[in-house]
């Protein structure tokens, strides 16, 4: 993996986006999910339908508080430099690269391959506090610290 200049600043804000994205993508889902359900005419299916409606929004809400949480949370993500890994960190390894925040998973930013964890994962609890050479192995998997920004 070549070593690439990454502003951590421009990374935060992808994600910040992303999230506000998804959260305005759902929210839109619900209300066009809500305007079609009162839109149903009444069937012999109708009560079924309704039901099976009313579930898909009452698992959108649920999917949009915890959008919403992962918003909050990021507010609370750090945009300083640092030496140690640490919440809000960018952890450059050997074989991946790593945003300490919040648990968005997999994203792309300028065509380069991150993955945003939550602190509380096991991927981040194993590097917390560990420094640029540092190593270490998670589910059998070694990997050398390279760089934290």
């Amino acid at each position: 993996m070549e070593k690439l200049v990454f502003e951590k600043s421009d990374i935060r804000d992808f994600v910040k986006i992303t999230i506000a994205e998804k959260i305005e993508k759902l929210k839109n889902f619900i209300e066009f999910t809500l305007e079609a359900s009162r839109d149903i005419k009444k069937t012999p299916k109708y009560d079924s339908m309704r039901e099976e409606m009313q579930e898909e929004i009452y698992q959108m809400q649920r999917q949009l508080g915890a959008l919403n949480d992962l918003k909050q949370n990021m507010a609370k993500v750090l945009n300083t430099a640092t030496n140690r890994v640490q919440l809000g960190s960018l952890v450059i390894t050997n074989k991946a690269r790593f945003y300490i925040s919040v648990s968005l998973g997999e994203f792309f930013f300028e065509g380069d391959r991150f993955y945003a964890i939550s602190p509380e994962s096991p991927m981040a609890k194993k590097m917390m506090g560990m420094t640029a050479g540092e190593e270490f192995t998670l589910n059998k998997i070694h990997q050398k610290i390279v760089e934290v920004l």
